[in-house]
């Protein structure tokens, strides 16, 4: 297939983008003004409204995954502005050049956030599930919604909903690992809240399933089948590191550290992944300490 790609520098883009050229594919990625273009590349300008739908037409499939890192800075009224500014209209943008391309693309595959459902506490969070009330929830409900022009085109819409994506390269679990190794890390808050979660391998392959996949139609929870508290979570980190993690951040510090940024690792979001295992998707990392096993020896290798 012709694959257009948009947030290809990004956690999940930049493994996206070799793993879907080796299996065959080729790939066009969407670049701003002022990025690294190759000659294939289509540029865009979100911010302007810029984007050729002509540039487009003969494209296969579109991943869309750009957007700002949700937790690159405290939410102030600005930054919550810019992370909506950043998917809102970028996602608008493309899903109405998309459909009016003369040859529009079979299929969507727009990035979203387990963020939709808010904090919930134990309660099972399918795909089914209606979305949480809250900052994050709102933004992930505009995001999602924001797509409505391709599908009203019949091109299918697919919006997978990330939980945290284990990366030793980048992500939470990067942030995670200097203070788990000077052997102060440890739960956060209660630690009972639950962490939805995902290895970087499985996000990639649930992303290209989703490409090729016409049962796969709407949100998708791109989470392992194995839901864990934030206490069960790193405790694995911990032993996988082979180093306690016994020292709790409290909550009352954490949201004096972060302010409302904090909900991202207080609040509680035991996603399923109910679509993908009506779909017999088959994870390669599905229980913790297989996953950050991998994750690790991953960055150990990396050159």
């Amino acid at each position: 297939m012709i694959v257009v790609v948009s947030g290809a520098s990004g956690l999940v883009g930049s493994a996206l983008v070799p793993f879907l050229r080796g299996v065959g594919h080729r790939v066009r990625c969407l670049v701003r003004p002022g990025g690294h273009a190759a000659p294939d590349d289509i540029p865009w300008d979100p911010a302007r409204g810029r984007l050729e739908a002509s540039a487009l037409s003969g494209c296969d499939a579109v991943v869309h995954l750009a957007g700002e890192n949700i937790a690159a800075r405290r939410w102030s009224d600005e930054q919550r502005r810019r992370l909506r500014d950043s998917r809102v209209g970028p996602t608008g943008l493309l899903a109405r050049a998309l459909a009016g391309t003369p040859r529009p693309p079979r299929v969507l595959v727009q990035a979203s956030a387990t963020g939709y459902y808010g904090d919930r506490g134990d309660e099972v969070l399918s795909e089914s599930s209606p979305p949480g009330r809250g900052f994050l929830p709102g933004l992930c409900v505009e995001w999602e919604q924001a797509s409505a022009p391709a599908a009203a085109a019949a091109i299918r819409v697919t919006q997978v909903r990330f939980g945290i994506v284990l990366s030793a390269r980048g992500g939470a679990l990067h942030k995670m690992l200097t203070p788990f190794r000077l052997g102060i890390g440890g739960p956060v808050g209660s630690g009972r809240q639950y962490w939805p979660w995902i290895g970087i391998d499985d996000a990639v392959g649930i992303v290209a399933r989703a490409l090729e996949d016409e049962s796969l139609r709407g949100p998708i929870n791109v989470v392992s089948p194995q839901a864990l508290t934030c206490r069960e979570f790193t405790s694995a980190l911990g032993r996988a590191l082979r180093r306690p993690a016994v020292i709790p951040l409290p909550a009352l510090a954490l949201r004096l550290a972060l302010g409302d940024m904090s909900t991202l690792l207080l609040e509680s979001v035991r996603a399923v992944p109910e679509r993908l295992q009506q779909a017999g998707y088959r994870f390669q990392h599905p229980g913790i300490e297989d996953a950050l096993r991998h994750a690790l020896s991953r960055r150990a290798r990396r050159p």
